[in-house]
């Protein structure tokens, strides 16, 4: 299921037939006072972005209007925990753009939120968002210590790492998961590691020994969805 409602007049239809809607994005460039209204009445959030944020939301074109359902966007560490869902940890991971790219493809397919559990300035989590073109609007991402993380964990773990003895498609990627990448040169740390329920190991049949992290994040992103026809 989309977790998007597409126009303005299906936006303002939802609203008018109690759809339970989590955020509203609308074109500051345009006339939305009808729906703002709405939303305001029903205390939903309202984000404004420009005709080409709009643009590039959108799953069908140009819009005036997008809604979000289905997913909370924001929410604490356990909170998040409480939903059902994956939940993408990105393990030590360092590099701002990565994280960003990596925070993209969670939203994009679906997930109810991303931890990370590296300190990030104020500049690399601009960094962030930017590299992930602003999804962190749509989808919960919270930092918090793998201490933290691991004492608030509920469900399954599956870590991929190169030590992993299965390929993604062999291990169960559905229901309530913690998917693990971990960072780009450490890769996922053995407090982590020791916690994993299962450890999956993507092919790699090159000289160079691992792939990128948005690479590894989209295969087991695409594998969970393929895995949940």
């Amino acid at each position: 299921m989309s977790l998007q409602i597409t126009g303005a007049d299906e936006v303002l239809k939802a609203l008018e037939n109690g759809v339970e809607i989590k955020l509203v994005l609308v074109d500051r460039e345009e006339d939305c006072r009808d729906i703002i209204q709405m939303c305001e009445s029903r205390n939903i959030p309202v984000t404004e972005g420009s005709s080409t944020d709009l643009w590039r939301m959108s799953a069908n074109g140009q819009q005036k209007a997008l809604a979000l359902i289905g997913r909370e966007p924001k929410g604490t560490l356990e909170e998040v925990f409480e939903r059902e869902g994956v939940i993408w940890l990105f393990d030590g991971v360092e590099y701002a753009p990565n994280l960003g790219f990596g925070v993209r493809t969670a939203e994009v397919s679906g997930a109810t939120a991303v931890i990370i559990n590296v300190n990030k300035t104020h500049e690399e989590r601009r960094t962030i968002r930017r590299a992930g073109m602003r999804a962190t609007r749509f989808i919960p991402v919270v930092y918090a210590t793998t201490e933290e993380i691991l004492a608030a964990c509920n469900r399954r773990i599956v870590v991929a790492e190169d030590i992993g003895e299965k390929a993604p498609w062999d291990a169960d990627l559905t229901g309530d998961v913690l998917l693990v990448v971990g960072a780009e040169n450490a890769g996922v740390s053995k407090e982590v590691l020791d916690a994993a329920d299962e450890i999956v190991r993507l092919p790699m049949p090159g000289f160079v020994p691992s792939y990128n992290l948005q690479v590894a994040v989209s295969a087991l992103a695409i594998e969970r969805l393929r895995q949940l026809e």
